[in-house]
């Protein structure tokens, strides 16, 4: 690693003159090209200045998944460990907790806090009345009351109906799983149907008798809809799946179905989670960026406990297209 010591030697000046240059030390008097030339040499050797950031104590960390698909809890399970390990970068100390020790034991006296899952209206109040400072990851249940960082969910879904189209597909179906609305617990349209809705009608290919919603996101619920879909008579020759977990279900069903994939169905799902690149065929997906999502969720808590500010902020991150061998 390159020090500042290797720097002040090859500019030729001392290791304090360097360090007061690269911190940006207005009181320290030498010429521009001496500074010039500090700057270029610790770029051209590859040198790193360490950041130093402040410490936030009493953060808890609540990992409110519900287990009910293993490999769906992939996508949780990486942002659960992303944080932990970013928070540990960050100087952040934090304290998990998880669905099953309820909100009794979360402490009252938190800094922050950082919710992965889903919570209740009830939860949330309970939440609010212990901590107005926390970031949620992967929904914003009240945008008027805590901060958010969302993969794109409406933008994945609208560039996949776009991609068929351009591929000249016509009969594009959808299967996906429901959102729960968090005052009755009951299943409401989740963003992905809603997008779906919405550009296959722009395009004028909204058809309801490709679209099959389950009320959850599991392997087994997308191998039921899968072979659902093949009992009808004609079958769409595009999907879009909303999660990688449904899609290994369904390319499962159309397998036995003796569906040719692309040629005669063409599959495009979201997440990229590592079984993706390993199914026959090949999953085309939309990879989400967990550590860029993690690193916007703890920069938005320790701007929230070190800079205060009253206005909330919902953070959206876009994902990048795999295209692989099932379109």
């Amino acid at each position: 690693m390159a020090t500042i010591k290797e720097i002040a030697e090859m500019v030729g000046v001392s290791s304090s003159a360097v360090s007061r240059v690269l911190n940006y030390d207005e009181g320290i008097s030498v010429s521009d090209e001496t500074r010039e030339a500090i700057f270029a040499t610790a770029e051209k050797i590859g040198y790193k200045k360490r950041v130093i950031y402040p410490k936030i104590e009493n953060v808890a960390l609540l990992y409110f998944v519900d287990h009910e698909d293993e490999l769906e809890d992939v996508f949780y399970h990486g942002v659960k460990d992303e944080i932990i390990k970013q928070a540990k970068k960050m100087n952040i100390q934090l304290s998990i907790y998880d669905r099953k020790d309820g909100m009794d034991h979360v402490p009252k006296d938190l800094s922050a806090f950082i919710a992965i899952g889903w919570l209740t209206r009830k939860e949330i109040n309970a939440l609010y009345k212990r901590c107005k400072r926390g970031v949620f990851i992967g929904t914003s249940p009240d945008e008027k009351l805590f901060d958010a960082v969302k993969p794109n969910m409406d933008s994945f879904v609208t560039q996949m109906v776009d991609y068929f189209v351009e591929k000249g597909h016509k009969r594009i179906g959808f299967i996906g799983g429901s959102d729960r609305n968090i005052d009755t617990g009951k299943p409401s349209m989740d963003i992905r149907e809603w997008s779906f809705r919405q550009s296959a009608a722009y395009y004028g290919y909204l058809n309801e008798e490709y679209i099959f919603i389950s009320e959850r996101f599991t392997v087994d619920d997308g191998y039921r809809m899968g072979k659902e879909l093949l009992k009808k008579e004609i079958l769409p020759t595009a999907l879009c799946v909303a999660s990688d977990t449904l899609a290994v279900g369904v390319l499962q069903a159309l397998n036995e179905g003796n569906i040719q994939i692309p040629e005669q169905v063409a599959v495009f799902s979201i997440n990229d989670v590592n079984i993706a690149k390993y199914l026959s065929p090949p999953l085309t997906t939309i990879h989400i960026d967990i550590p860029c999502i993690c690193e916007t969720a703890l920069d938005l808590l320790r701007n929230r406990v070190l800079y205060g500010g009253r206005v909330t902020k919902l953070v959206f991150v876009n994902g990048i297209p795999v295209f692989r061998k099932s379109c």
